[in-house]
């Protein structure tokens, strides 16, 4: 027969001695490395799970012991025991009370009448594997809320069904300016300016619905407490947060980017005006005042070259004026952005 090799620590808390070597048989012959503990009787059993480097892996717990049974004594271990596998094990076939004790953080209710090598076996590895699993999640949902609540950037939680805020980290109550006991009072369209709304519930409407997010950055309006517009690009994801389908939320405020993004534009469309001008509205005068030159060259002396003279001093003066337009609106290009660097 192959024996399961992994080494496990289990304390066995029965007052039947009959029983505890029957369930060491069970389990000896199942597991290879086993380091069984036995109490007779819940005193011993509090003794042992109060020994600071007593470590285990399971516990198996008979109901009805001398000196305590039944609820009561399974919220006495369950409390000493912290997240530790228990299994309850007891004579009495009663569903309800097996039932309740489960929702009392068993793992598993075994009747002694149906015990098997097998069956004990099968029952403790399970429990073991659903604790070790238990405690993956909590120390997952630990790391989690660890980088919720220590984030610089802004991060909420609300529910996709309610819009309801259900948590803020520091960072988003200190940058819209409402309390964490506001926040939670408030859903996502209180930080939505009016003409933003409709988006919004266009937007979680396809979520709620799982459609694809377009590609691209999701940029939205938010509105600070102080009634202050902000231009935000958020990052999302769709969690299960206590039986709630909800989403968590990084809102970046690209407010100050976005600025600087339409004084880049706005330069961008001025440089582009002086380049029309220049190859361009520049041309007129300068071809019409290539024009004449050649024209003069050809005319009789006297002849006509007073008109031509002030045709070729006006063409000057208004490619003078066109010039000096484009220097000024060079150095105010020049000086708006020097301020804003």
């Amino acid at each position: 027969m192959v024996k399961d090799q992994e080494g496990y620590h289990i304390l066995l808390v029965e007052d039947n001695l009959g029983d505890v070597l029957l369930i060491e048989e069970y389990l000896h012959e199942k597991i290879l490395n086993l380091e069984l503990t036995v109490a007779n009787t819940f005193q011993e059993a509090k003794e042992k799970l109060e020994e600071p480097d007593f470590f285990l892996d399971a516990i198996i717990l008979d109901l009805t012991l001398p000196d305590l049974q039944g609820q009561a004594l399974i919220l006495k271990i369950r409390e000493l025991a912290g997240d530790v596998s228990l299994l309850v094990l007891t004579g009495y076939s009663n569903i309800e009370f097996g039932m309740k004790s489960l929702a009392l953080g068993v793992s598993d209710y075994i009747l002694k009448d149906e015990l098997s090598p097998t069956s004990l076996y099968k029952s403790i590895v399970y429990s073991i594997g659903r604790y070790k699993i238990s405690r993956q999640l909590k120390e997952s949902e630990k790391r989690y809320k660890e980088l919720f609540h220590l984030s610089p950037q802004p991060m909420y939680l609300y529910a996709l069904e309610s819009l309801n805020f259900l948590d803020v980290n520091k960072a988003a109550i200190d940058h819209y300016g409402y309390s964490k006991q506001e926040f939670l009072t408030m859903t996502l369209r209180d930080i939505r300016p009016k003409e933003e709304v409709s988006r919004l519930e266009s937007v979680i409407a396809g979520i709620r619905e799982g459609k694809p997010a377009l590609p691209g950055p999701k940029i939205f309006k938010h509105r600070k407490k102080n009634g202050e517009i902000i231009s935000v690009e958020i990052k999302s994801n769709v969690i299960d947060y206590q039986g709630v389908r909800a989403e968590v939320v990084l809102a970046n405020d690209i407010t100050e980017r976005m600025k600087y993004i339409h004084a880049i534009e706005d330069q961008n469309k001025r440089l582009q005006e002086i380049a029309w001008m220049q190859s361009h509205v520049v041309r007129a005068p300068l071809a019409r005042l290539m024009s004449l030159v050649m024209a003069m060259e050809s005319l009789e002396k006297d002849f006509g070259r007073d008109n031509f003279r002030k045709m070729i001093l006006d063409s000057a003066e208004e490619l003078d004026e066109i010039i000096r337009d484009i220097v000024n609106k060079t150095d105010k290009v020049s000086l708006k952005e020097k301020n804003e660097g």
